[in-house]
C-alpha cells in the first residue's frame, strides 16, 4: 500500500469576488508538489473571511504530520500576520515567503534603537524564505533536521534569538515552466472549495528594468513640513521611490522564450478551447510581443486575451511594435488589453518625487496613443476603465499642495481623463518600510526630531505621532 502524501498549505491575500490566479504562490505550490513528498494547496483569504472557519478547514486538510503553513503575497495585512502568530503558538510551522519576506522578517532599519519603528515578524513565523520557492525543498525533505537552516534564502532565529540570514540563490527557469492552476482554493463554510480561475499570469520578466540603474535623486520634504520651500532629501535609489519590488527583486532579467511558451501552454482552457485571459508580466513587453505572438501561432496555441501592465515611456517608444502585434492579434482573433499603466500623477513635481522616470508630457503622449490605437483597432485593443482597466493614479501624496492639486485638476479636465483613464478610486501613496521612501522618512525623522506612525510594515506618512497632518 502506498502511504498517503503529507500536506501543507500556502495562505495568500485575495480580494472579494475575484477569480484571478496567484502566480507566485501557485508556482511555489507546484514546485513543492513536484519536488517533495508533500501535496500543497494555496488558500486565497480576504479580510472578510472568518479565521475560525479557516482553522477548521486547515485542520481537516492537514491531517498527517506537523502542520506546515506558508504565507505569501500578504499585502501588508496585519490580520494575516496575527493569524500566522496564532497558528505558530498552536504548534504549526509558519513560513513567511514571497515579496519582502526578508525585510519584513528582519524589521525596519535600526528598529532596536527606535522603538516606534516596525520590529519585524520573527516572532510571528518559524522562519522566512527569501527568493525562489525551490529553496524550501531541503526543509521539506527533512523538517526535523538542522542542515536545512544552512540552505539558501533561509532567515531564522539562532539559539541566542539572533536572526541568521542566508543569501538567496539565483532564479532558475526550469522551476518556472510549470504551474498547477487548479490548486487555488477559497474557504466556504469551513471547507476548502476550488476557485475557478478566469485570469492567469505568465512570467516573462523577473522584477522591473527600471530598477537596474542606481540614481542620486532629490526628494522634496512633505508639503506639511516645508516641502514647497526647497527642503529636500538626497537619496541613492533604484526604480520608483515607492516601489518595494525594486528593493526586493531589482531586475533579474528575462526568461527564455521556451519557458514563457511552456507557461502559456499550461494555462487552463476556456469552454471554447482557448486559453484563459492572462497577464504578461513584463513592464516593457511591446518590443518582444510580436515575436511571442508569432511563436504562439506557429505552435497552435489558441489564445483569447493578453493583458499588459506597462510604463508610459516604454509604451510610447514601443508604438511600432504595438501596431505589429495588433495586426497579428487581428489575424489570430485575439485581444490585447492594456490593463494598467502607471501614470501615478499628472503633476511633474510629484512624478519627480516618485522617481517615475517619466514626466507629464510622456503621460499625455501615452494617453493620446492609447486613444488613437483604439480608433484603428477597436476590436483588438482595449485600455479604458469601462473595459476593466485600472490605471495607476496615486493620490493623496505627501507633496500635495494647492499648486499640485490645481495642476492635476487642470490636466484631468483639459484631456477628459475622467472619461476613460482615471480609476474609480485613486490609491493613497503607500510607503513600505524597506522602500526608498522609507529611507526618506527616516532622514526627515532624524533631522526634524519627529516620529511618523507605523502601521505594521507601512509608514503612515500622514501622521506624526497622534497628529494627523493631511
Amino acid at each position: 500500500m502506498i502511504a498517503p502524501r503529507k500536506r501543507m498549505a500556502i495562505i495568500a491575500s485575495y480580494l472579494p469576488g475575484e477569480t484571478y490566479g496567484l502566480l507566485g504562490p501557485q508556482v511555489a505550490a507546484t514546485i513543492i508538489q513536484e519536488n517533495t513528498g508533500y501535496e500543497c494547496v494555496v488558500i486565497a483569504l480576504t479580510r472578510e473571511d472568518d479565521k475560525g472557519l479557516l482553522k477548521k478547514a486547515l485542520a481537516d486538510y492537514l491531517t498527517i504530520g506537523m502542520p506546515i503553513i506558508g504565507f505569501s503575497t500578504l499585502s501588508g495585512r496585519d490580520d494575516l500576520f496575527s493569524l500566522a502568530r496564532e497558528l505558530k503558538h498552536e504548534g504549526a510551522i509558519t513560513i513567511l515567503a514571497g515579496p519582502q519576506a526578508d525585510v519584513d522578517y528582519l524589521g525596519e532599519v535600526d528598529w532596536q534603537f527606535h522603538p516606534h519603528r516596525f520590529s519585524g515578524l520573527s516572532s510571528h513565523f518559524s522562519f522566512a524564505l527569501h527568493g525562489p520557492a525551490e529553496q524550501i525543498i531541503p526543509f521539506l525533505n527533512d523538517p526535523k533536521g538542522k542542515t536545512w537552516r544552512e540552505s539558501p534564502g533561509i532567515h531564522s532565529l539562532d539559539q541566542d534569538a539572533r536572526i541568521a540570514q542566508n543569501t538567496k540563490k539565483a532564479w532558475e527557469s526550469d522551476f518556472l515552466r510549470k504551474v498547477i492552476w487548479n490548486n487555488l482554493f477559497r474557504v466556504r463554510e469551513g471547507s476548502l472549495e476550488p476557485l475557478h480561475i478566469t485570469m492567469g499570469q505568465v512570467l516573462q520578466h523577473i522584477g522591473c528594468p527600471h530598477a537596474t540603474r542606481s540614481r542620486r535623486v532629490e526628494i522634496d520634504y512633505p508639503a506639511s513640513l516645508g516641502g514647497g520651500d526647497g527642503k529636500r532629501v538626497s537619496l541613492s535609489l533604484k526604480g520608483c521611490s515607492f516601489c518595494d519590488v525594486a528593493v526586493d527583486k531589482g531586475f533579474q532579467g528575462s526568461l527564455d522564450m521556451e519557458t514563457v511558451l511552456a507557461q502559456i501552454q499550461g494555462l487552463p482552457d476556456r469552454a471554447d478551447g482557448r486559453k484563459i485571459t492572462f497577464e504578461l508580466i513584463n513592464e516593457n513587453a511591446l518590443p518582444g510581443l510580436p515575436t511571442l505572438l508569432r511563436e504562439v501561432k506557429m505552435r497552435g496555441f489558441q489564445l483569447s486575451q493578453v493583458n499588459l501592465t506597462l510604463r508610459a515611456d516604454w509604451f510610447v517608444l514601443g508604438e511600432k511594435h504595438l501596431r505589429e502585434a495588433l495586426l497579428l492579434a487581428r489575424d489570430m482573433g485575439i485581444r490585447i488589453f492594456l490593463g494598467s499603466m502607471g501614470f501615478e500623477s499628472f503633476d511633474d513635481r510629484i512624478l519627480s518625487n516618485l522617481n517615475k522616470g517619466a514626466d507629464l508630457q510622456t503621460n499625455l503622449r501615452a494617453i493620446g496613443l492609447m486613444r488613437r490605437i483604439k480608433e484603428e483597432f477597436p476590436l483588438e485593443w482595449g485600455y479604458t476603465r469601462d473595459e476593466g482597466a485600472n490605471h495607476g493614479f496615486i493620490h493623496p501624496t505627501p507633496w500635495d499642495s494647492e499648486e499640485t492639486e490645481m495642476n492635476n485638476k487642470e490636466v484631468i479636465s483639459l484631456y477628459a481623463l475622467d472619461k476613460d483613464i482615471l480609476p474609480e478610486h485613486s490609491i493613497p501613496l503607500i510607503i513600505h518600510h524597506a522602500s526608498a521612501l522609507g529611507d526618506w522618512i527616516r532622514v526627515i525623522e532624524k533631522r526634524e526630531e519627529i516620529q511618523f506612525k507605523r502601521d505594521v510594515s507601512i509608514i503612515a506618512w500622514w501622521q506624526i505621532g497622534d497628529h494627523i497632518i493631511i
